[in-house]
């Protein structure tokens, strides 16, 4: 688990002010206006629309990034992607937050098996065999085809587990999630592609972040540039604000 008097967290652009009063440590961050949890169900469920593929994009050049950022410099594993840990605001900035159970790599790997989410945990750290010898950045990596499935459909691309071992023999002895186009939708074959790779069961053939940052769907959206705030305060406007809620004017 991450400890220390004081550090600095990362998150696509950096978060400032620190401090630190006998032990604890207070990180002050920008309010940001929603999570995607909250975005993709209103999207789907009330307006009766999809996010589009080039706002998926963007997210998911964004969480890629953030994510390598983590490994590269800070040598920190998230642990806990899913669609409620990625932020976004008014401006289009999309951020990763909830640093909890981040956890330190050493030599790469990590060996906490139950830290995170379980629904979108990858088959190595669920299954307690695999998971005693270790995992790395690439259980992210399914955890973020896990939610990218969800954004781009509107579901969890599994049913829902009554047990743990209902989930251990789905998500471990059972096929993977494969994105595909139906007749409610269509997507680009990188954007399948690059989701279906995120998804590989066998994490030895999973791809590595600077592997995914080189694949066509992120180059393509590297280059693009796509008004993700018009977008999303399109969307927030419709959305209801509530105390509870960032959006909340009083």
């Amino acid at each position: 688990m991450l400890s220390g008097f004081l550090f600095l967290i990362f998150i696509l652009t950096v978060t400032h002010i620190l401090f630190s009063f006998q032990g604890d440590c207070w990180i002050c961050m920008e309010l940001m206006s929603t999570s995607f949890d909250k975005f993709y169900k209103y999207v789907y469920s009330v307006l009766d629309d999809v996010i589009p593929e080039e706002i998926l994009g963007k997210i998911t050049l964004a969480t890629v990034k953030a994510l390598n950022h983590l490994k590269e410099n800070l040598k920190i594993i998230h642990r806990d992607i899913k669609p409620s840990n990625i932020l976004l605001d008014r401006n289009g900035n999309i951020k990763l937050c909830d640093f909890g159970i981040s956890g330190q790599l050493v030599d790469s790997i990590a060996k906490t098996r139950d830290a995170g989410c379980r629904p979108y945990m990858a088959p190595e750290r669920i299954d307690p065999s695999a998971s005693r010898q270790g995992y790395d950045v690439r259980s992210d990596v399914w955890s973020l085809g896990i939610t990218l499935y969800e954004l781009a459909t509107g579901r969890f691309p599994y049913p829902k587990w009554n047990s743990v071992f209902d989930q251990l023999t789905q998500v471990v002895k059972g096929d993977p999630p494969q994105l595909s186009n139906s007749e409610e939708r269509e997507f680009s074959p990188s954007f399948i592609n690059f989701v279906n790779l995120c998804l590989t069961k066998d994490e030895s053939k999973r791809p590595k972040y600077k592997e995914l940052l080189k694949h066509p769907f992120i180059l393509m959206y590297e280059e693009r540039t796509v008004d993700v705030a018009c977008y999303v305060c399109k969307i927030l406007d419709q959305m209801p604000a509530t105390p509870s809620s960032p959006m909340y004017v009083d």
